[in-house]
């Protein structure tokens, strides 16, 4: 394939981004970042590579990370990368460049889509109307035209991120600090008893979507009910 686009995603944004572009670029393939983690070496073939992936705490998430450590770029002739979120600012591009940097690539281009929250454990979250998804779906769509016009001419193009909802103070031990208590916060819970960050209700009809859309194969279905699946602490850790 001359395109590839590598996707990583948790609720499902992502991989609507991902899905859309791919329709837009002839000759392209979706692969999940998910999947390849497992490998020691991870080889493109594709000539312009791509990343799709979620703002998680500020910056990249650690699957993007562990990703770009691991991958061969050696094929890359243009790099590109989107970044979905709620409206958090976001400064990871910059941890990107420093990680393609020793292979001598860099990020030809990257840009940021707003989308609408669907973490239905906020306090304050609220189901979208059919009027709010088509307003943002029409957006991400026009942004997608564009996107896909810039990658088909491997033009340069690095966006100011101007369109944030929510600004932060950001340094580098802050954003640290941030990535560390994300990770262990979401892994010690299932330990302890604390914040459960995956849940279900008696309005589940069983349809068991939420395990065949799940990247880490952490939800299985158990006599027509999503069970989560803890996963070992030691090997969230060696991610890092």
């Amino acid at each position: 394939m001359s395109t590839e686009i590598y996707y990583f995603s948790g609720k499902g944004n992502s991989l609507y981004v991902a899905r859309e572009l791919q329709k837009r670029i002839s000759d392209s393939s979706l692969i999940s970042i998910v999947s390849l983690l497992p490998k020691d070496v991870i080889q493109t073939n594709g000539k312009s590579v791509g990343l799709v992936f979620p703002v998680h705490a500020l910056t990249i998430p650690i699957a993007v990370k562990q990703f770009l450590k691991k991958t061969d770029m050696s094929s890359a002739e243009y790099v590109f990368a989107i970044a979905t979120r709620l409206g958090i600012i976001f400064k990871g591009f910059n941890k990107m460049e420093k990680l393609l940097k020793r292979q001598n690539k860099r990020l030809d281009s990257y840009f940021i889509l707003n989308m609408y929250s669907n973490n239905v454990k906020d306090k304050q979250y609220k189901s979208p109307t059919k009027g709010d998804i088509l307003q943002i779906e029409s957006v991400v769509q026009k942004r997608l035209d564009s996107i896909q016009r810039i990658i088909a001419n491997k033009e340069i193009s690095k966006e100011e991120d101007s369109d944030y909802l929510i600004n932060l103070p950001y340094n580098r031990p802050i954003n640290y600090l941030l990535e560390k208590l994300v990770v262990l916060g979401m892994t010690v819970s299932e330990y302890i008893g604390g914040v459960n960050y995956f849940c279900s209700d008696s309005k589940c009809t069983g349809c068991g979507i939420c395990e065949k859309v799940c990247l880490s194969q952490k939800i299985k279905m158990i006599d027509k009910k999503p069970v989560w699946q803890k996963s070992p602490l030691l090997y969230v850790l060696r991610l890092r």
